[in-house]
């Protein structure tokens, strides 16, 4: 005869997660060909990114090696920074010649919630050797300002 009484077990939320946590690392690893345990994303591709800010600006700096400046699409409304763009699988050999495809192709999008107001009406970009680099002006009323103290 069941009784009404269950244990507690302050670590089964744990031991759940821990589980979901096993498998999603289980379906990302497969054998290559040769025997080899090798990685497999299955995300959306995104480029990395770098961003910096100092007394005047917000810098980000995006890696997007192989993609032509017309594919590069950059709006800013309100306190978030959106990238949008596109890297196309262009190559002369037909794509079923190949034997790996490891570079990411397609479109991406990331937004970045800025945190601070900026002059959206002066935000910069230039792109050089594959980097894209964002400038984005700090609005004046966020810039630290000097206090001069008087005896009196």
């Amino acid at each position: 005869m069941a009784n009404g009484i269950v244990r507690f077990d302050p670590f089964e939320d744990l031991t759940r997660l821990q589980r979901e946590m096993n498998r999603l690392f289980d379906d990302s690893v497969r054998t290559n060909g040769w025997g080899a345990t090798e990685h497999v994303s299955s995300r959306a591709w995104a480029p990395p990114v770098d961003i910096y800010e100092d007394q005047n600006e917000i810098v980000v700096n995006v890696e997007l090696p192989g993609i032509k400046q017309d594919d590069i699409d950059i709006q800013v409304t309100g306190d978030t920074l959106t990238l949008r763009g596109e890297r196309k699988f262009e190559d002369t050999q037909k794509k079923d010649n190949y034997v790996r495809v490891e570079r990411s192709y397609g479109s991406f999008q990331r937004s970045f919630t800025i945190g601070v107001p900026v002059q959206s009406d002066r935000v910069t970009a230039n792109y050089r050797d594959g980097i894209l680099s964002i400038r984005l002006p700090k609005s004046e009323e966020v810039k630290p300002k000097k206090v001069q103290v008087t005896s009196g």
